[in-house]
């Protein structure tokens, strides 16, 4: 076995231990369902309280900077400087999204019922994940 394959599979536990106790990653692991309902749902009532939707989107541009260059002098001695140059930039834009707010408060609907349906198997996961990893 090649010595930087064994030394990623020495680190492999390192790493998993790092992630949280087994009890949390048992609750995490059973309840991450009920946990994605939830957000929908707060998501959904942000937007219907705001009046639309956050989107957000890429927009590239060119922004001007400094650059380094090298140079060697007559002497043979190495220099440093300094030119204006643009790289390529990346931001990341929010805007508004506009919603209709009768199909908003279905969707609140249905995941409210849905969040309900999985509160009872999500709780029972957490009581069983605590039965089984007791801390």
């Amino acid at each position: 076995m090649p010595r930087n394959t064994f030394l990623a599979m020495l680190s492999l536990p390192v790493a998993l231990a790092a992630c949280g106790t087994p009890e949390e990653r048992c609750i995490s692991r059973n309840t991450h369902e009920y946990r994605a309902v939830n957000n929908l749902l707060s998501e959904v009532e942000a937007n219907l309280a705001r009046g639309y939707a956050w989107g957000e989107r890429a927009v590239e541009t060119d922004r001007l900077t400094q650059c380094r260059g090298y140079y060697t002098g007559p002497d043979g001695v190495y220099g440093v400087y300094y030119r204006p140059c643009y790289v390529d930039s990346v931001d990341i834009v929010r805007y508004r999204i506009p919603i209709d707010p009768a199909a908003e408060q279905r969707k609140r609907d249905n995941l409210l019922e849905r969040r309900q349906k999985l509160a009872a198997p999500a709780q029972a996961a957490v009581q069983a994940c605590k039965a089984a990893y007791p801390e």
